[in-house]
């Protein structure tokens, strides 16, 4: 989809955006090919119109491949296909960001199982790792379908699943809240190898919660994922690893920032960055995961792939827009504690 940004002004009454492209899966898919120097593609279906040619471009930049991108017929106005729209303000300071969803209709929401041959990206093509999340399944009845006919066709041929939460109240509100919410990742987490979330997507995605804890403190406390992860794996003995972003708003421009792994039995815990400054917030889980794919997939070490994770979303808040661009010599520096000194 595209994201319409107005910038330091707001939605309401801006007179000009600036456009980027994103979405969560796209934004792991970017990050691992423009950070981290892998090869990757995104299956999706786009409008044939000049929107969707927009996205094209954009996407194009950004190295991934779309080759199984489906083109569908626009109509003329969007009455039954369109291309979708997120308006994202940045936020500061006491000011939240805020999102206003525009995707109602869309070609991406229309997909049906059989209009990607996962197979073949799978089998053929020898796709190591999948990634999908709970936006792309809030869609509509037939994405969730998709999805889990794409997992299907990766645990059949030894592929990694990764799924991120990804939890947004807006999307699920008109169907059904965090019932059908719930009910549809608990089916969609059985076929997951990797899962990853925070705090608001284990609680409402998937149901588990932890009380007794102080709310206000929860978002950052390692106590409340761990007793959270620990419950889910009792659940899902499916998961091969668990992975979460640790961060508290203090202001829209001012978060601390963490992350922690469960793989194997054991945690692993990215250091903390208390008074994280913040450009744009928009696609800094993504970036985790996209960090944190890299890290397993070069045969990094647990402790490595949370910290890559961590670092390059921290890094990936840093500039505007939902995708990361930063570079991985930039990732491993701050890995290593490097300062923001200048680079010249």
């Amino acid at each position: 989809m595209l994201r319409l940004d107005p910038g330091e002004g707001r939605i309401r009454t801006t007179r000009q955006f600036r456009i980027w492209e994103g979405g969560g899966e796209y934004n792991v898919a970017r990050g691992l090919r423009r950070c981290f120097g892998l090869r990757t593609a995104v299956a999706t279906a786009i409008a044939d119109n000049e929107v969707g040619r927009l996205l094209e471009d954009c996407i194009l930049q950004g190295g991934v491949d779309m080759s199984h991108v489906k083109w569908v017929k626009f109509d003329g106005v969007g009455r039954t296909v369109r291309n979708g729209l997120n308006f994202t303000e940045r936020g500061f300071g006491v000011r939240a960001a805020k999102g206003c969803s525009d995707r109602g209709h869309t070609a991406a929401s229309q997909l049906k199982v059989g209009d990607i041959d996962f197979k073949s990206i799978f089998v053929q093509e020898g796709a190591r790792w999948f990634h999908c999340g709970g936006i792309f399944a809030a869609l509509s009845e037939t994405t969730q379908a998709v999805a889990r006919d794409a997992m299907i066709a990766a645990k059949e041929t030894g592929t990694i699943v990764s799924y991120d939460l990804n939890y947004r109240p807006s999307l699920w509100q008109d169907i059904g809240g965090k019932t059908r919410a719930q009910q549809v990742n608990q089916e969609l987490a059985r076929y997951v190898d990797v899962m990853i979330g925070n705090e608001e997507d284990f609680s409402a995605a998937l149901g588990f919660e932890v009380p007794g804890l102080d709310e206000q403190l929860a978002e950052l406390d390692p106590r409340h994922f761990k007793t959270m992860i620990t419950k889910a794996v009792a659940e899902y003995p499916n998961f091969k690893a668990v992975a979460t972003t640790l961060r508290h708003a203090r202001t829209a421009t001012s978060n601390d920032w963490g992350a922690i792994l469960f793989l194997d039995g054991e945690f692993y815990e990215a250091p903390q960055r208390p008074n994280l400054e913040i450009l744009d917030r928009v696609g800094g889980g993504d970036s985790f995961a996209s960090g944190l794919i890299y890290g397993f997939l070069a045969g990094k070490s647990p402790q490595q792939c949370v910290n890559c994770g961590a670092a390059h979303g921290a890094l990936a808040m840093t500039t505007p827009g939902d995708t990361s661009m930063t570079t991985l010599e930039e990732v491993e520096r701050v890995m290593k504690g490097g300062t923001a000194r200048v680079a010249r």
